[in-house]
């Protein structure tokens, strides 16, 4: 999940009128050239919700009230950096806001509202089109989430589109990123919402021709080396649970397939580095993003 704009966990709600997402298009499943389709669960009994916005797409589970997957469409050649932040976050009106983490999930504690598509990648095109797309980013619904603490795996995290998006450079500059948090039955509840432990990232972009992906995964549980039961057995009740540092890895994109559920249509097989050609560690541990593998 998640990029650098993370917010302050204050802040008032901001409203949205329904009327004033009329007409978004949303995430464009041919937007690289070659159809990537928008993930949904491979399971048909798991309900979600399909929300468009500006230029990327937020399929939401009502019943963990975040989203399973994020997809956004990335034009690096007319990307607008000027567009100001407002931190103005609102629910979105197209779905009843007891199926959505709202402000009361980030009140008064350490936990960061962190966007999971990030604020930039959507802006770009005409000016309005960019500036509405900026503002569309702050709907909870396109928020998780995440411990405040900023070290090293967090930034490295934060850095991979720009990373990916220099490589893309090379070719046409257009990127497509899926994004989302883990849901496992076993997160721990916090103020009616469970809270993810990890989160994923696919990238996707045309390479000579072809279609190529990688992917990514966000660790914050609080320690690897225990069960879940005995990480959390510290956890003070009404407060969040107690994460760990963050640690970036490139994994296979199969790997997030597999975690999530979700099916990712033609990705796996595009993978630079599948499970098959994967380093000695198969989740390989990023130090920073020129660690990741993107040729094949």
């Amino acid at each position: 999940m998640i990029s650098p704009d993370s917010s302050p966990t204050g802040g008032a709600d901001t409203a949205t009128s329904r009327a004033s997402l009329s007409g978004r298009d949303g995430y464009d499943e041919s937007f690289l050239g070659h159809e990537v389709p928008l993930p949904k669960p491979v399971d048909p009994q798991v309900q979600t919700v399909t929300l468009p916005y500006t230029h990327f797409t937020v399929v939401l589970r009502p019943d963990r009230r975040l989203a399973a997957a994020t997809a956004v469409c990335i034009d690096g050649r007319q990307l607008l950096e000027d567009v100001p932040r407002d931190d103005n976050w609102r629910f979105d009106p197209r779905l009843p806001e007891d199926q959505q983490a709202g402000n009361e999930l980030y009140r008064n504690n350490t936990l960061d509202r962190g966007h999971l598509v990030r604020r930039l990648d959507p802006v770009w095109g005409e000016r309005p089109e960019a500036v509405r797309a900026n503002d569309d980013t702050f709907h909870y619904t396109n928020s998780a989430p995440q411990a405040d603490v900023f070290n090293q795996g967090k930034e490295v995290w934060q850095g991979l589109e720009n990373y990916l998006l220099d490589h893309a450079a090379q070719f046409d500059r257009k990127l497509v990123v899926m994004t989302g948090p883990v849901l496992h039955d076993s997160d721990p509840p916090y103020r009616g919402v469970q809270v993810p432990l990890r989160f994923w990232k696919v990238a996707a972009f045309a390479q000579n021709g072809s279609l190529a992906s990688t992917a990514y995964i966000l660790d914050q549980s609080p320690d690897l080396t225990r069960e879940a039961e005995r990480a959390f057995a510290g956890a003070k009740p009404g407060e969040p649970p107690p994460l760990g540092a963050f640690r970036t890895f490139q994994v296979p994109v199969s790997d997030i397939a597999e975690l999530t559920a979700l099916d990712l249509g033609p990705l796996p097989d595009a993978d630079l580095m599948p499970a098959a050609r994967a380093p000695e560690a198969r989740w390989r541990r990023l130090e920073s993003p020129a660690d990741t593998v993107l040729s094949s």
